[in-house]
């Protein structure tokens, strides 16, 4: 994956690496022998994984059931100040198994069973360096070929739709940004222009079934007056565009309750009866003897 965007699978099903981005075949074209490269290496891994789910299951006293290895590994690179990261985790049953700290050259054991293999593979430093190496700079060069390719894609910006919602009258107002891309995002409350701190909450940024995002921040006006709701404005800032700033105003708030009976504020209530409904994707990814490469392009937002 590259920015939260799959660009290419293996299985043992298939046995092949497979391009999932139409931009990956100007780079096959372009690099040959890639495809090939890529399905020999997750030919090798899913090869070594059978052998690591019988090591763990010894380390682990188990005989039989279901288990499950996963591998994790990925860099990361920002665009403004050139700096990077990387990463090298193993994972067993859902639980971390062995870490790799890439600033000193060690590996972490989580947990007992893993002991002996970090002591092992901390003695083998011609493989730590070429981890330091591949981290900082192949896996990095790869990545800016990506982004490259894929730049229509992967290096667009998407101006969010912001939304004021409120599910109840004592419900939190809910400032609503969706189909914004890239992900990095920056929302808040303002009060006569200053930020918000205290009675603010921050979702997380989730992603669309289309590929862009949405994120929703909750303001809790319990003691705030309706007539005093037009001194706050919700700020969604995204590189790229201009700040979007939408004021507080209850007749834009939509409502999921209906049109009867008197507001918080003796006036009527919103005239909207269909609910409001705000998907949530979860996402859960889990590659039972698998490999899963992440790689990620940073463009700072202020965040």
């Amino acid at each position: 994956m590259v920015d939260e965007l799959q660009f290419i699978h293996y299985d043992s099903n298939s046995q092949k690496a497979e391009p999932k981005q139409s931009w990956m075949d100007q780079l096959t074209r372009d690099n040959p022998q890639y495809l090939e490269s890529q399905t020999g290496r997750y030919l090798v891994h899913q090869q070594i994984n059978k052998v690591n789910i019988e090591t763990a299951k010894r380390r682990f006293n188990q005989t039989g059931g279901v288990h499950m290895v996963q591998y994790m590994s990925g860099c990361e690179w920002d665009d403004e100040d050139d700096t990077t990261d990387g990463y090298k985790q193993f994972g067993y049953d859902g639980e971390d198994f062995l870490v790799l700290d890439l600033k000193n050259l060690r590996w972490i054991a989580p947990t007992p069973q893993a002991f002996i293999s970090k002591l092992r593979w901390d003695q083998n430093r011609a493989q730590l360096e070429h981890d330091k190496n591949y981290y900082n700079k192949e896996c990095v060069d790869w990545l800016k070929k990506f982004l490259d390719y894929g730049k229509s894609t992967l290096q667009r910006t998407e101006r969010p739709e912001v939304s004021l919602l409120q599910r109840r009258p004592s419900s939190p107002v809910v400032c609503h940004a969706t189909g914004f891309y890239p992900d990095r995002v920056v929302v808040f409350w303002r009060r006569d222009g200053d930020e918000l701190y205290e009675h603010v909450d921050h979702g997380e940024v989730l992603p669309n079934p289309d590929g862009t995002f949405q994120v929703s921040v909750d303001l809790d006006l319990t003691s705030v007056p309706r007539e005093d709701w037009r001194r706050y404005e919700c700020v969604v800032q995204l590189k790229g565009i201009e700040d979007i700033s939408t004021r507080l105003d209850p007749a834009l708030v939509r409502t999921n309750w209906g049109k009867t009976g008197p507001g918080r504020d003796g006036g009527v209530k919103n005239d909207i009866t269909t609910p409001i409904i705000i998907a949530v994707l979860v996402l859960a990814a889990v590659a039972a003897v698998g490999v899963a490469g992440v790689f990620v392009y940073k463009k700072r937002s202020g965040e």
